[in-house]
């Protein structure tokens, strides 16, 4: 029987090496790779395609295109309207201030971002978010011209954060916001949204600024005597509208423009309704004056300097870091229903451009909302363009139609929020976490007790220490299995898993499930330990043959850190005093670069190490029968060279 050899990769240069991991952390899909091949003519066309994605689409724009995104357009400039009036309000902000954010990004969006579904607007979590953080350090109805200032600079910041992130390629920031967190964290603030919703739903005037659960329960039944019954009965009877709406448009896709035109519909028939029946003279309040007008310029508001700096730059990297993974989220998963791809730190340059223009022109923090995008994919977008069409049409509200939204109830707006957020709490998702992986459920639910019974930074935290908390414990406590050989096989697995894998008399072997680094290296050291003397107790005491091999199968094992090698030089000092014989198979080609750098090879013996556990297995076997470590007469080459 011949053995496979174990190659030594080639060694490259340190510079080189460094350079194509950079590169491939960086830059795995080598955007540049059609570029460098094209002729110096066309280089320049093409890069600055790459940089401004509409100018490599809108040459090929056709009035075909046109029509279907004139629609969608349409369509959702009937939501975000509302949607805009809403979020505004829920981040403590003048309405006016919720259209000036759905026109100015919208159009940078477009002409610097690569998705073609993605609408973009205010969204509610965000706003949530910078209210809770901002109105700490300055209260909006006190001082709002100085709390609009820190919203604004909040959101220039975060532009920055976002944008700069996407310049490196540290994309993968985002990435340490799980799914786990992600479900929780927007199940407890869509939570919070809504319990904060009861302030406006229940015509209360005082209300209190905290979001935990608590605070705003003691605010709401402290003030029973103050509940306005008209308030509550306007606001139940459109959230009702509203909730049956989408519960229709579920049930049947094509009139999804049915539950696209609802907010529209209830502010209309609100307005309506307040002005004939004069309501806000019996605890309606409605919005007032709108002034008419489109953005005005903001850059002299940005607070860049002393006391509230680092304030709004802490708040600009938490809600610029979660208003990205919503968006990018909501982009690739559109993108995957088309069968498209859209590049993450394209989206983070645009997204980052964005709120960097809209601070400046009156906008606070915006990114693509699932609720809008979803609207805008049903109503048959195929471009960009649709988000041109509805900066238009936020344009022409701004110009002409202001006065219209005079009368426009508060209590339809906290329908309207309430509604969305509802969809929000994915009460579904957590079940599955539950069935599919305890750990992650716990991640999830520590999200949502932490932002409904603490505060929504606090929930935020939890959830993310959590998560890194898993990849420590993944890595500091790396999982090793005993593997037994499958009958009429030279296939060898887990034996707690494959219960009828046989055990091998006189080896044990062992797999190692992960990267060996200075975290796991003593855990691993007295693991292999500790298998050495239960296996040996085994033996001794059904009086079996003694152990006389460790193979350790090393093929799930992709880096190694000079840690990781000391400790591997340990537990072969152990193995040499117990008298048996240390056996590596497969180690990976990092792995075995470094083993051969660091002289280990030479020290465990060339013919110590193994392509596959059944060759190394056949290998033992044959030294336990033989008493030999060479072949005889051809039968087995044991000699593997490096």
């Amino acid at each position: 029987m011949s053995v496979h050899r174990i190659v030594i990769p080639p060694q490259k240069p340190f510079i080189q090496s460094l350079k194509s991991s950079l590169k491939e952390t960086l830059f795995p899909d080598d955007p540049f790779r059609q570029i460098k091949k094209q002729p110096a003519s066309r280089k320049c066309i093409l890069g600055l395609q790459y940089f401004i994605p509409i100018l490599e689409w809108a040459p090929r724009y056709t009035f075909q295109l046109f029509k279907a995104d004139l629609i969608a357009g349409i369509t959702i400039a009937s939501l975000a309207v509302p949607q805009g009036i809403s979020y505004a309000n829920l981040a403590r902000l003048p309405p006016i201030i919720g259209l000036y954010s759905s026109f100015v990004p919208p159009l940078v969006y477009a002409i610097l971002g690569s998705s073609k579904d993605l609408a973009v607007g205010t969204v509610a979590v965000p706003s949530l978010l910078i209210a809770s953080i901002l109105e700490k350090e300055v209260n909006p109805h006190d001082n709002p011209k100085l709390y609009l200032q820190l919203v604004l600079t909040t959101t220039f910041f975060a532009g920055v954060f976002q944008a700069a992130l996407g310049i490196l390629r540290l994309g993968i920031i985002v990435d340490f916001l799980s799914h786990s967190t992600i479900v929780g964290f927007m199940g407890g603030a869509a939570t919070v949204v809504c319990l904060q919703q009861l302030k406006g739903i229940l015509g209360l005037v005082h209300f209190s600024q905290a979001t935990d659960l608590q605070s705003v329960m003691h605010s709401v039944f402290s003030q029973v005597h103050q509940w306005r019954w008209e308030s509550a009965v306007l606001g139940l009877c459109f959230l009702f509208f509203l909730l049956l709406t989408r519960y229709f448009s579920k049930r049947k896709g094509y009139f999804f423009w049915i539950n696209a035109m609802a907010p529209l519909t209830s502010v209309i028939l609100g307005s309506v309704l307040v002005f004939l029946t004069q309501a806000e003279k019996h605890g309606v309040e409605v919005i007032g004056h709108l002034k008419k007008g489109l953005n005005p310029l903001s850059v002299s508001e940005l607070g860049l300097g002393p006391p509230y700096l680092m304030t709004t730059v802490k708040t600009g990297a938490i809600v610029g870091i979660i208003a990205l993974a919503e968006g990018v989220a909501v982009g690739r998963s559109f993108a995957m229903f088309k069968n498209y791809h859209i590049d993450g730190n394209k989206e983070m340059i645009a997204f980052g451009m964005m709120n960097i223009a809209g601070s400046c022109t009156s906008c606070y923090l915006t990114t693509g909302p699932f609720s809008r995008t979803a609207v805008n994919y049903n109503a048959g977008c195929k471009t960009a363009i649709s988000n041109i069409v509805m900066s238009t049409a936020v344009m022409i509200t701004l110009l002409f139609l202001t006065p219209l939204f005079y009368y426009t109830p508060q209590v339809v707006l906290s329908a309207i929020i309430m509604a969305a957020m509802l969809g929000l709490i994915d009460y579904g998702a957590a079940i599955h976490l539950w069935k599919v992986d305890k750990f992650d459920f716990l991640i999830c639910i520590s999200a949502y007790l932490g932002v409904v019974f603490g505060s929504v930074e606090l929930g935020l935290v939890l959830a993310v220490a959590l998560s890194l908390l898993r990849i420590l414990i993944f890595v500091a406590r790396p999982r090793t299995f005993y593997l037994g050989n499958l009958p009429n096989s030279m296939i060898y697995r887990n034996v707690d898993h494959y219960s009828h894998a046989n055990k091998v008399p006189g080896l044990l072997i062992l797999q190692i499930e992960a990267p060996i680094f200075f975290a796991n290296t003593n855990y691993l050291r007295e693991r292999i330990s500790r298998w050495i003397n239960e296996e040996e107790e085994k033996l001794k005491s059904t009086g079996e043959s003694t152990l006389q091999y460790v193979i350790l199968d090393m093929s799930a094992v992709g880096s190694i850190d000079t840690s990781g090698i000391s400790m591997l030089e340990e537990v072969k000092k152990e193995i040499d005093k117990r008298g048996l014989k240390l056996v590596l198979v497969n180690p990976q080609s990092e792995v075995i670069k470094k083993l051969d750098k660091s002289k280990f090879i030479e020290t465990i013996g060339q013919q110590w190490l193994y392509l596959t556990v059944g060759e190394a297995v056949a290998a033992c076997e044959f030294m336990l029968h033989t008493g030999k470590e060479t072949s005889v007469d051809g039968e087995f080459d044991s000699q593997v060279k490096v």
